[in-house]
């Protein structure tokens, strides 16, 4: 009796022979093998963000509510009208604004009071008059 070919590799990688396959073989592979193929509906159903980017995210920046002068010359009016300007003192701080910038210009005559303001904001504040106060320089 000859020996075919068919014969000698039966139990190997032919088919799927006496053993069923070897390794992974009827269940469709290992792991998550078969993902974007025959296990698409699986991974629509179970797992959808699977694919993409899925990386760290740092939340440890700290957020400045910040406002320029000119903004601080349109939205003067509210403030005043929501309590934030007392005998000429402008509370931006209490207001939730924590910088002010100096892109713009500003000639109340008034006392600002803010966490940071930028030096270009100082010298022009200060040209009129108007001085800037925060709770470091009163801490110190």
């Amino acid at each position: 009796m000859v020996r075919t070919r068919t014969k000698k590799l039966r139990g190997g990688h032919y088919g799927r022979g006496m053993k069923a396959g070897r390794g992974k073989g009827k269940k469709g592979g290992n792991g998550m093998a078969g993902l974007g193929g025959h296990r698409k509906i699986w991974l629509l159903k179970n797992d959808r963000n699977h694919y993409g980017v899925h990386g760290f995210h740092s939340h440890a920046q700290k957020y400045e509510n910040s406002i320029t002068l000119n903004q601080l010359m349109n939205i003067y009016d509210d403030l005043k009208a929501d309590g934030y300007v007392n005998d000429d003192v402008i509370d931006l701080k209490s207001a939730g604004y924590t910088k002010l910038l100096g892109t713009g210009n500003f000639n109340i005559k008034s006392k600002i009071i803010i966490d940071n303001a930028t030096e270009k904001a100082i010298n022009k504040l200060s040209n009129y008059g108007i001085t800037i106060e925060n709770d470091r320089d009163s801490q110190e």
